[in-house]
């Protein structure tokens, strides 16, 4: 297979492309950090590393253009920011837009040269890495939780737009997972995950072609719960939990 995965330098993207490594398959990674790609291209096999900042959305396109040639059978936009928890701590426009640029836009604008070779194939998966945090927008994280929840909307769309082409989007929201986005979190966070055991599933949801995937599966309930109770309730419980 020829894989694509954004945000590969380390977390999640890092043990993607440790679990896709093989003789058989060539692997494209994307990540600011070039130190971090090329230890990865030390470690594993058949490596292609792309150094680039995907808040700069014309580099993100100018990578899709470059990229346009290749069948891709697998693309994995997993590349985003967190700006942490802070509900005093009201955002900047500068950060909330690099925030987007990041985790929404740079989608959009790498996609766009990359779509009409796989409508031409009608075959492969574009897998988006969202998370639960797009259920409910909390506070303390109106930047991360608003672009994750577009995200969604804006693969659900996409999902639609490429049935025809017997292309497979797949949404994927995970909990909690230990990792670097996560290390800086001063609060409990409930149902913290192992990052293999995160990527396992992440894994999962790929291989069964799961369209929309959410996970820890408890933790993924408690918050649909909240979000159907009736407002005064939900008020109650988000102003009580607020970062």
């Amino acid at each position: 297979m020829n894989i694509l995965i954004t945000g590969a330098s380390s977390g999640i993207g890092a043990e993607l492309v440790k679990r896709y490594s093989s003789p058989e398959n060539q692997i494209f990674i994307v990540a600011r950090n070039l130190k971090k790609l090329e230890k990865l291209q030390n470690e594993f096999q058949n490596i292609e590393i792309f150094s680039r900042d995907l808040s700069d959305l014309e580099m993100a396109k100018k990578l899709g253009e470059s990229l346009s040639k290749i069948d891709f059978n697998l693309i994995i936009l997993n590349a985003g920011i967190s700006l942490g928890h802070d509900s005093k701590q009201f955002t900047s426009s500068e950060d909330f837009q690099k925030l987007f640029n990041i985790n929404l836009l740079s989608n959009q604008f790498l996609l766009e040269p990359l779509i009409p070779n796989l409508q031409k194939r009608k075959s492969g998966k574009v897998v988006f890495i969202s998370s639960l945090a797009s259920i409910i927008t909390m506070p303390s994280s109106i930047a991360y939780s608003t672009s994750k929840r577009a995200m969604n909307s804006y693969a659900e769309g996409l999902r639609y737009f490429l049935k025809p082409y017997n292309i497979d989007v797949i949404t994927i929201l995970p909990g909690f997972i230990e990792t670097a986005l996560t290390d800086k979190n001063k609060f409990k966070m409930p149902f913290l995950m192992r990052l293999e055991d995160g990527v396992d599933r992440i894994e999962y949801a790929i291989e069964k072609r799961k369209s929309f995937y959410a996970f820890p599966k408890r933790f993924y309930l408690l918050i649909k719960l909240i979000s159907f109770l009736p407002k005064f309730m939900k008020d109650f419980v988000i102003m009580q939990n607020r970062k």
